[in-house]
């Protein structure tokens, strides 16, 4: 007499299973236990991959920098010129590091050989090796007019163990900006605007330092004047680096050309006063425009 409710409790457990869908059944355990929150914040620095590296980068850059001039700082003095000195290899970890962490992070290990091997890329036309002369040349034009048409003070300089300024800059900072950042920001804005956007926050990212760059310094009630005028040259060398790697599709290109760059202007700047080299370097700038404007009506905005 039991038999048949429990035929029916049986028939009614099956209708029940096979209503079940079949996505609740290919849920696992692990997935339901992981809260929402760290699933979002470990994904971080994939949704967000250049908020996540100029961030980084920043921080380790300006932390170092501080470091430095702490000492000076604490005891309320002005950062002598040997701590200005050691602030740039400081700041010069904020680009690498974070470039090869958020490689890693955000492409994984063939992310990574393929930084490594942007790096190591030579076999170029070598058209594009002799490029590579163009700042010091547009740099030594610059001067040598206002030397002509203004006054010898403006006659270049030869310290030319600058070139060992230039070197550790252009190798570790190139990690970054062209290994990492601008193929990254190729992926939301059109390959000219990456460039001066760039251009723009390398440029923000020296300004701890910026007391210190040039031959006059500290540059005093000039220095915002200075800043401007090296913000306006560096973003038009920003957009000829990213020229050079757009058609080479080499970091290493880039790096040498951030070398001969950095370089030439150790190397070349006349000591002059500070309100003098605001003026000078905002020629070079309107120069090396002039130069990147060529570029740019030559094969467009695509660089």
């Amino acid at each position: 007499m039991q038999m048949v409710p429990d035929k029916q409790d049986h028939a009614q457990r099956v209708h029940k299973a096979k209503m079940i869908p079949m996505s609740c059944s290919m849920e696992t355990p692990s997935a339901n236990n992981v809260p929402a929150d760290v699933i979002r914040s470990s994904s971080f620095p994939k949704r967000h991959p250049l908020l996540n590296y100029f961030c980084l980068t920043l921080l380790i850059s300006w932390s170092g920098a501080l470091a430095v001039a702490f000492p000076d700082l604490s005891r309320g003095h002005a950062v002598s010129k040997l701590a200005g000195i050691l602030m740039f290899p400081a700041m010069l970890l904020g680009p690498s590091i974070s470039g090869i962490v958020q490689t890693i992070l955000v492409d994984g290990k063939v992310g990574l050989r393929g930084l490594m091997h942007r790096m190591l890329r030579w076999r170029v036309t070598p058209k594009w090796f002799a490029l590579l002369l163009l700042p010091p040349v547009v740099l030594l034009l610059v001067l040598y007019c206002l030397q002509f048409t203004v006054s010898a003070a403006f006659s270049p300089n030869h310290f030319y163990i600058g070139i060992f300024f230039g070197i550790p800059a252009g190798i570790l900072e190139e990690i970054g900006w062209t290994g990492y950042a601008y193929p990254k920001m190729l992926a939301k804005w059109n390959p000219l605007w990456s460039a001066v956007l760039l251009g723009l926050l390398w440029s923000l990212w020296h300004l701890p330092v910026i007391n210190f760059l040039g031959a006059s310094v500290p540059h005093g009630h000039y220095w915002l004047h200075f800043f401007l005028a090296f913000a306006l040259a560096m973003t038009a060398m920003r957009v000829l680096i990213c020229w050079l790697y757009r058609s080479t599709e080499s970091v290493l290109l880039a790096q040498l050309m951030h070398i001969t760059s950095t370089g030439a202007l150790v190397i070349f700047s006349p000591p002059v006063s500070p309100g003098a080299e605001a003026m000078w370097y905002a020629i070079y700038g309107c120069a090396l425009w002039l130069v990147a404007g060529v570029v740019i009506r030559i094969v467009g905005r695509d660089l």
